[in-house]
């Protein structure tokens, strides 16, 4: 396809794309930007389009990627993370801060409800807990890796029974 081909296609349409920015935008100013910019892409990317395809779902999905994008480089911008004591986002001005008298009182009950699961259970989820493979978990007990992984999933379970609230 020629280039003359190429740009008489494209602006032949290139039209519905204009609804479609606003729609995603919500700003006409902005609209027409993306609409530019589309355009733009589409004729520096010309060679990636094969003849015989639908050019409005490649339009669509060009300005739909460039507004994606463009979004998320916005709200790396906007955030600011301060890593220190109070946890708080700089931009956003308000202190998250973390109670931690509640979060014992829930490790207490889960350590509890951990402690309570039969023998068979406990073990294997214990060691998984505290970080060991399956496959070693398997070795050190001498059972079946599948029989590891089983009895792991049936603690989940019981657990997600008996700390329904969380």
């Amino acid at each position: 396809m020629s280039a003359a081909e190429f740009n008489e296609l494209l602006l032949g349409n290139a039209d519905p794309l204009r609804p479609f920015a606003v729609s995603l935008t919500h700003d006409q100013e902005v609209a027409k930007d993306l609409f530019q910019e589309t355009l733009y892409k589409a004729l520096a990317n010309k060679d990636k389009y094969s003849t015989g395809t639908n050019i409005k779902a490649w339009l669509f999905t060009i300005m739909r990627n460039i507004f994606i994008n463009e979004y998320r480089r916005k709200a790396k911008q906007r955030t600011i993370f301060d890593n220190g004591t109070n946890e708080r986002l700089i931009n956003s001005g308000k202190i998250i801060v973390s109670n931690g008298g509640e979060n014992s009182l829930q490790l207490k009950e889960i350590q509890g409800a951990i402690y309570q699961l039969p023998q068979i259970f406990k073990i294997p989820f214990l060691l998984y807990y505290e970080g060991y493979r399956y496959h070693e978990i398997s070795e050190s007990l001498n059972e079946p890796l599948g029989t590891i992984k089983s009895r792991i999933h049936f603690a989940r379970k019981l657990l997600k029974e008996q700390l329904n609230r969380y």
